[in-house]
């Protein structure tokens, strides 16, 4: 496993194309998992305060994000118990507009299928956003449909939207999510982290 960490975390692949985003900023890949866990959130990748802090989900939507699963940051942060798979390991960048990039495919190619292979004992898999919901569920639909039918996922496998703040307006027209999804969501979690 050290050798896989070792191996993401000098990984350069995206250089170039992080060099020509507007924030010209070199990989940092942010790696974050480990053989004993058994809760995987997969996710879609860092933005630029995990990128400076090296540590996954540190900003608000980490908060958020601990909040629906009735965890605290000791719980969240025990490699051991919880790990952290994005589609990309690095800060995509912003374009021109200030926007977010998409994570590039390039990282999910090289590393998921060794990253996931590392990981025997899963037994719940979160995934989180459209990004990685199209990765590991290969699906194109829109994330609201994806979530709304999380019943029928596949078995182990809970759909979630991104909890970021720009996401809170989506949060308000979806009551059901906090109402239905997220109790069932922290007692799953609860069950998972517990056996």
């Amino acid at each position: 496993m050290s050798d896989l960490h070792t191996a993401i975390s000098a990984c350069r692949l995206c250089a170039a194309r992080f060099a020509a985003t507007r924030t010209r900023h070199t990989p940092r890949p942010v790696v974050w998992f480990d053989p004993a866990a058994r809760l995987l959130i997969a996710s879609q990748a860092p933005g630029l305060r995990v990128h400076e802090a090296g540590v996954p989900f540190w900003d608000r939507s980490g908060d958020r994000l601990r909040h629906w699963l009735g965890v605290d940051k000791d719980t969240f942060y025990d490699r051991s118990r919880i790990a952290i798979l994005p589609n990309s390991f690095c800060f995509p960048g912003y374009d021109a507009n200030g926007s977010d990039l998409p994570p590039p495919r390039l990282c999910s190619e090289t590393w998921h299928s060794r990253a996931m292979a590392s990981m025997p004992n899963l037994r719940l898999k979160l995934v989180i956003g459209g990004h990685a919901q199209k990765w590991h569920l290969g699906t194109r639909r829109p994330v609201t449909e994806v979530v709304q039918d999380w019943r029928a996922a596949p078995e182990g496998v809970i759909p979630l939207p991104h909890p970021s703040w720009r996401n809170t307006g989506w949060l308000k027209r979806n009551p059901w999510f906090e109402a239905d999804l997220v109790p069932e969501l922290q007692r799953r979690v609860r069950e998972v982290l517990a056996g």
